[in-house]
């Protein structure tokens, strides 16, 4: 029997240049971060001996990390981030799981003049003087909930989750509905528990937006205190400088630089190794066993 080009097997050669272009890509990848936690490790002579960044060096050392997180601001915004993005997160999913399961289902009332409202402001979001005008006159302004409620629901994520509902079998829900459910009991005993992959995704995708936000906490707060990790990032690579009015690493500002981003994207890094495995398991779930 005779295979088309594209499904049969690659020969040898064909094997061996995607084995060498992977290569290539996962070392391009990987250098560039490599590089970072390297900076951010080494002494203040190798970083000095090396002009600024370091690749392997000569002595190890977590000073540039003890000196920032001393109770310092790096401290304060890594929590203020970590609690943002849990209590983002959670109300987010929660909002968008009520919202699309809603618009999922079949003949609701007004669901397609809402979801055409929704895709309006997906197609036109709001600027940014009419977002801070929305903020301060309802009283967000240099509170937390400045930085989760204006952001409380992505289009995109909903339509996302609202297509994966739709997807769902309906014989399952008149089954379920015989039973005597209601409708959160259908979602919750029924829709939530073969939505697992969609719901890590979702969830993944509200961490990094809440975690990585910085440009709102700028606009939206007046107290320096206040800011996430991304804010304080961006002020100690753009411009070096300590917010807490003390003297930051001296001998070797890049190794302080790097550590701050090692310690702003590593939380994402060790989070999603965890999600992954739920995608495929939230997949699995979806089969239909008798």
């Amino acid at each position: 029997m005779t295979y088309p080009a594209w499904q049969g097997r690659p020969g040898p050669g064909l094997r061996a240049a995607k084995a060498v272009a992977l290569t290539v890509v996962v070392l391009l990848v990987l250098f560039p971060l490599w590089t970072v936690v390297a900076t951010s490790l080494a002494s203040p002579q190798d970083v000095i001996a090396n002009g600024g960044w370091v690749i392997w060096p000569e002595r190890f050392t977590i000073g540039a990390y003890a000196e920032i997180l001393d109770g310092g601001v790096v401290t304060r915004a890594l929590l203020v981030s970590a609690g943002v993005t849990v209590v983002g997160t959670a109300l987010s999913l929660v909002c968008t799981v009520g919202l699309a399961y809603a618009l999922s289902r079949p003949r609701v009332y007004g669901g397609r003049p809402i979801m055409l409202l929704i895709l309006f402001t997906f197609l036109f979001p709001p600027g940014m003087i009419p977002l801070f005008l929305v903020v301060r006159t309802t009283g967000l302004f240099d509170t937390y909930a400045a930085l989760v409620l204006p952001f409380l629901i992505n289009v995109f994520n909903l339509v996302v989750m609202r297509g994966f509902f739709q997807s769902i079998p309906a014989e399952l829900l008149e089954a379920a509905r015989i039973d005597g459910a209601g409708e959160l009991t259908m979602l919750w005993r029924v829709v939530l528990p073969l939505s697992k992959a969609v719901l890590a995704v979702v969830s993944l995708f509200y961490a990094v937006a809440y975690w990585n936000r910085f440009f709102e906490a700028i606009i939206y707060f007046n107290d320096q205190t206040k800011w996430p990790i991304g804010t304080v990032l961006r002020q100690y690579v753009t411009g070096g400088a300590d917010l807490t009015g003390e003297s930051a690493v001296v001998s070797a500002p890049q190794a302080t630089q790097m550590a701050v981003v090692v310690l702003a994207t590593a939380p994402i890094v060790c989070i999603y190794p965890l999600l992954q495995r739920y995608f495929v398991k939230g997949v699995l779930t979806g089969a239909v066993k008798a």
